[in-house]
Parts: C-alpha cells; sequence; structure tokens
C-alpha cells in the first residue's frame, strides 16, 4: 500500500510525514513526528488520553486517520508550555498534586487547555462536563477540577 505524503501544523510548526492510509493520527504523532507527550489508553475514543486539537476542536487522535491531518493545524501536550516556560495549567497541576502515573495527564492538560480558550471562566459543573471524556485511574477527579478552576482563576486575575 503507498504511503500518503501530508503536511500540517503541529504545535504552530510546519511538518511533513508520509503514512499509511490505516494510520491513525495518534500513531503518527508519536510514531512518525517523535511526539509522545499523548498516549493511547484504549484505542477506541473511550479514554481520553490522546486527546488534541485539530483547528481548535478537542478530538481523540486514535479515532482520525493520520491522512486526515492533511492542512489541519494540531496541539498536542508538547505545545502546552511556551519553552522553558510551564503552562499555568501545568504549575497548577503540579501544585495540586493533580497527576500521578501520567497516562491521563497529557490527554486531560489539552482538554482543559481547549477549555479555557473556549470559557475563561468555567463553573465546576463546566470543568467536569468539559473533562468528562477523560478517564484517570489513579487521582480520582478533585484535584484535577480543583487545578482547573484555579488555572481559570489566575488567567483572569492576571488578565
Amino acid at each position: 500500500m503507498s504511503r500518503i505524503h501530508v503536511t500540517a501544523r503541529v504545535n504552530g510548526d510546519k511538518v511533513e510525514f508520509l503514512c499509511d492510509p490505516r494510520e491513525t493520527l495518534l500513531d503518527v504523532l508519536r510514531d512518525n513526528l517523535g511526539l509522545t507527550g499523548t498516549k493511547e489508553g484504549c484505542g477506541t475514543g473511550d479514554c481520553g488520553a490522546c486527546s488534541v486539537t485539530v483547528d481548535g476542536r478537542l478530538i481523540c487522535s486514535c479515532l482520525m486517520l493520520g491522512a486526515e491531518a492533511e492542512g489541519k493545524e494540531i496541539g498536542t501536550v508538547e505545545g502546552i508550555a511556551n519553552g522553558e516556560e510551564l503552562h499555568p495549567l501545568q504549575v497548577k497541576f503540579i501544585e495540586h498534586a493533580a497527576l500521578q502515573c501520567g497516562i491521563c495527564t497529557p490527554g486531560i492538560l489539552v482538554a482543559a487547555k481547549n477549555l479555557l480558550e473556549h470559557n475563561p471562566a468555567p463553573s465546576e459543573t463546566e470543568v467536569r462536563y468539559w473533562l468528562a471524556g477523560n478517564l484517570c485511574r489513579c487521582t480520582g477527579y478533585d484535584k484535577i477540577i480543583r487545578a482547573v478552576l484555579d488555572t481559570a482563576a489566575e488567567i483572569r486575575a492576571a488578565n
């Protein structure tokens, strides 16, 4: 089977890659582009560990083909920090101990950042709803929710 040439933007950088037409975006990110922050949890779109943004929309990268990335803007967990400077969400996740094993954390961070870009003042219910597609087996959700709400408050106060 012939490979497909794809040009996209990943975390703001133009990338080109060849992929098998059956290869998922998750596999392309990890195997072709070396962006291993995005994790495979279930492979069926049920856990959210592979969450990325595509043209600003939150998706499970295990459900999208790599070939479909042509011309798209993709955001992964590697694009959240600004160089060595952590994003406020990352800082708050550390402060609130909102992570443990790390499998779900990248997807939750991508989803939470996407939420705050759409709604800078979410209620607890809105945060819980937005993150409902991200499963965590280690921390429980309270620390994660508190970290997101604290980040939202800090960002609003800074603006």
